[in-house]
């Protein structure tokens, strides 16, 4: 029997710059669309872990799993393209690769 592939989890940091937003109302409809979208387009799992209260900051944390390294950085790289497109600024990116096995 072959042994089994545990696949890959990637993990995106991303912080979050909404020069337009005058306030937390406006901020959340940006940080909720961009959520929704990151879910849809890539089946990612999304959560807002920092800046709540901010107006004009958010971080957010993005995980996604994978059978194969090169599609998992394709996968992240899509999102991170995909954020850097968007009407806020993209101001910071840490990236994660964790194998289950290891």
């Amino acid at each position: 029997m072959a042994p089994m592939s545990s696949g890959y989890v990637g993990i995106l940091s991303v912080e979050l710059h909404f020069p337009e937003s005058g306030s937390l109302k406006g901020k959340r409809k940006h940080v909720k669309s961009a959520k929704a979208q990151l879910r849809q387009r890539f089946g990612m799992s999304v959560a807002e872990v920092d800046h709540h209260d901010l107006w004009q900051r958010s971080r957010l944390a993005l995980a996604c799993a994978s059978e194969g390294h090169r599609e998992l950085h394709e996968l992240l790289d899509a999102a991170e393209r995909f954020l850097a497109a968007q009407d806020f600024e993209l101001v910071r990116v840490e990236r994660e690769v964790v194998v289950p096995d290891e």
